[in-house]
């Protein structure tokens, strides 16, 4: 085919993706859902999942979206420096965001900043927005679409700390927020978690964080720990699902770090929630594809 034509149908691959991203949840969130309910001993708690997990079916039923806030749209794009469609991909992406908002369909969350006007198509200055990361004698593309919705992602919070403050400093940043943020976040949470020098590297790695598989580990020992410890902490608050209290707050919590200039330690929170709505798919340069989150997906 044709540079054009191939060009049109990766945009209508990649729109009808982020459709199916909305309307079913990845394989490892299900699971993990099914998990916490199963593990769950007070009544309230396990109705609500029982719920959840309705909500999931009658989604993919009725094909619709499975929450009303389908987010705005980000993207991790890692392209290889040989992907033959290099040069165009930024407006494919964008284009198959508008795209999929019609046919999904999806709820309109693109707002123009100082114009306050709705474009109406999920697309506008820098939207979708876009995380780039080229990929050395590569022909791939390797593409993790998410909806961060309104209540959950988007208000992240950062702080940068004196170095006295220690790691502690951070947990204690982390578990302050959780009656407030993570409250509203519709619970059970995914904690994404970025260490590092500054509050901009630090807030780029604790949204990279929410697209690992769940049961993931940092790999360093420490920091894979510290994941652990901090899950069972916030899970002691209570929070359960939808805040309404339960024995489990959290689907896990994931770290990710760099290194840091000695006089600070800057830290960030992202929080997916239990509808967490993110898929991977990766793209060879003939655009056979593959996805690891939603592993039936057809386009």
């Amino acid at each position: 085919m044709d540079n054009q034509e191939a060009l049109v149908q990766l945009t209508g691959k990649i729109a009808k993706f982020v459709g199916i991203v909305g309307k079913i949840l990845p394989g490892d969130v299900t699971a993990k859902l099914k998990e916490l309910s199963e593990s769950e001993t007070m009544p309230m708690a396990k109705m609500i999942y029982e719920c959840m997990e309705k909500n999931q079916q009658q989604a993919a039923e009725l094909d619709r979206p499975s929450c009303q806030d389908t987010g705005l749209i980000q993207m991790f794009v890692r392209v290889g420096s040989k992907f033959p469609y290099i040069d165009d991909l930024k407006k494919v992406l964008k284009d198959a965001v508008f795209i999929a908002t019609k046919e999904a369909p999806l709820r309109h969350n693109s707002v123009e900043t100082f114009d306050e006007v709705n474009t109406g198509t999920n697309t506008g200055t820098e939207s979708p927005w876009l995380y780039w990361d080229i990929i050395p004698n590569s022909d791939k593309l390797e593409l993790d679409v998410y909806m961060a919705g309104g209540g959950c992602s988007l208000p992240g919070q950062g702080k940068t700390l004196m170095p006295g403050e220690g790691y502690e400093g951070v947990v204690k940043f982390v578990l302050d927020i959780m009656t407030s943020y993570g409250l509203n976040a519709c619970p059970p949470l995914l904690i994404g978690l970025g260490i590092g020098t500054s509050i901009d590297s630090a807030a780029y790695m604790s949204k990279r964080a929410l697209m690992r598989p769940l049961g993931s580990r940092n790999a360093n020992p420490k920091a894979a720990a510290l994941e652990e410890e901090m899950a069972a902490a916030i899970d002691s608050i209570g929070l359960g699902p939808q805040g309404l209290t339960g024995t489990k707050s959290v689907m896990g919590v994931h770290i990710e770090n760099s290194a840091r200039h000695p006089s600070v330690i800057s830290c960030a929170v992202n929080i997916g929630c239990w509808a967490h709505r993110r898929g991977t798919i990766i793209f060879n340069s003939d655009l056979s594809y593959q996805s690891s989150t939603h592993k039936e997906v057809v386009l």
